[in-house]
């Protein structure tokens, strides 16, 4: 019987001939991710106590983008504490204030088709997009991924998800994944997302990215796109010469599915999450007749604010002006990204239209820093999340959106389709 990519990959971790769903196995980690947030401050305590140092020097990688830049005395402390760890422990790869760290590990060439990666934080799932299992986890796990380089897990269920046809105007990966929310679910634990279909294929990374890291919008353990020519151009990209066996790693034919899935990108218009949930969604059209108004529109987020998005801005943002009593509030998911975009022009075009640029970093995503919103409140964001108080607080309001939408809210200054403004 065939095997899905999660087998595949799993079997190798766990130097198993294979391996089924449901079975238990330990599996050897390529890579530990971990953050400024829930990493070196909440790790080396019980490192120091247990009396152990990290596994591999070179395999840990230590990422600072949630409390950067600091903007309070206990922000600042966290990041030294985060410096110290990475001198302490002689860790080979660092990012301070780079960027955030799903899309550094895109950026810098961290990952590999069939590789067995833990992130410590929820949208780890980001790096599947590269063929390889990348997921997130708690505090307490990575304390023992670090320490002793693996971990236990039960092999997960694929569901498999194809998409054919091509994108409209205004339409990108993002609606996907809300569309997705409402049509699956977000209860999909020990399961494992696999995307595919022509439309799949044709995607840069930096779309097919969106996918897998809202698959833990889904609920699933992870989201994986088997790899292909596109694929190996961003590891390329990254400084990295692709693996050998880079275009092995992919479900067989006749690999079992928990489910199957089709859908046509022709028929999907731009979608529009409301409070507090990704899978309240519906088309952005439906949203019209209401008006919303909307206080700030935030572009952002690793999910959210990579170069392809920001371009999406741009070309709904180009000879137009965000509207009075709105905010436009932009924060480039990197600083190559931030230099890319002042390079092509797109940044002159988000501030002339009146849009104002942030640090590189989670930022008002995960309710840290500039950004985040008061009572009362109405925010769009390009993010991944809308749950309660997930942006500042309780009692604000936010909707989701993808980057040509938000943009689009934030010239008309109430929730629009983005269509009517590329028209």
């Amino acid at each position: 019987m065939g095997e899905t990519l999660i087998q595949k990959i799993m079997a190798r971790a766990s130097s198993k001939e294979s391996v089924s769903p449901g079975e238990i196995v330990t599996c050897a980690v390529d890579l530990a991710m971990i953050l400024d947030s829930g990493g070196p401050r909440k790790i080396w305590p019980r490192l120091e106590q247990l009396g152990v140092g990290v596994y591999d020097n070179e395999k840990v990688v230590v990422v600072a983008d949630h409390f950067v830049p600091a903007a309070d005395p206990q922000s600042a402390a966290i990041l030294k504490l985060t410096r110290d760890f990475v001198k302490k422990f002689d860790i080979k790869h660092f990012y301070d204030m780079e960027g955030i760290c799903h899309v550094l590990m895109a950026e810098n060439g961290h990952l590999q088709p069939g590789m067995f990666c833990c992130g410590g934080d929820s949208h780890s799932t980001m790096g599947g997009a590269f063929g390889c299992y990348m997921a997130g986890f708690g505090a307490i796990e990575m304390s023992g991924v670090v320490v002793t380089g693996n971990i236990w897990s039960v092999v997960p269920e694929t569901i498999k998800v194809d998409w054919s046809g091509t994108f409209g105007d205004g339409v990108a990966a993002k609606d996907i994944m809300l569309f997705l929310a409402r049509e699956l679910g977000m209860e999909n634990a020990f399961k494992v997302v696999e995307y595919g279909g022509p439309t799949i294929r044709e995607m840069s990374m930096m779309e097919r990215m969106v996918l897998t890291n809202m698959a833990a919008e889904l609920g699933a353990e992870t989201g994986l796109i088997a790899p292909d020519e596109i694929t190996l151009e961003a590891i390329r990209a990254g400084g990295t010469e692709p693996s050998e066996d880079a275009l092995d790693w992919r479900s067989d034919d006749d690999a079992t599915f928990c489910a199957e899935h089709s859908f046509d990108a022709d028929t999907l218009a731009p979608q529009v999450a409301a409070p507090h949930k990704p899978s309240n969604s519906a088309p952005a059209e439906d949203y019209e007749k209401d008006k919303i108004h909307v206080d700030q529109a935030y572009i952002g987020a690793c999910v959210g604010a990579k170069l392809t998005d920001l371009h999406m801005v741009a070309s709904v943002l180009k000879g137009k002006q965000v509207k009075s009593g709105t905010r436009l509030m932009v924060a480039p998911s990197s600083k190559k990204i931030m230099t890319e975009a002042a390079a092509d022009g797109t940044l002159a075009t988000i501030t002339e239209a009146g849009g104002m640029i942030l640090p590189s970093g989670c930022g008002a995503c995960a309710g840290l820093g500039a950004g985040i919103i008061a009572d009362g409140e109405v925010c769009i964001s390009s993010t991944n999340r809308n749950f309660q108080g997930r942006m500042g607080s309780n009692e604000s309001l936010v909707y989701l959106g993808s980057p040509y939408t938000v943009a689009a809210a934030a010239v008309a200054g109430h929730i629009v389709d983005p269509r009517e403004l590329l028209s």
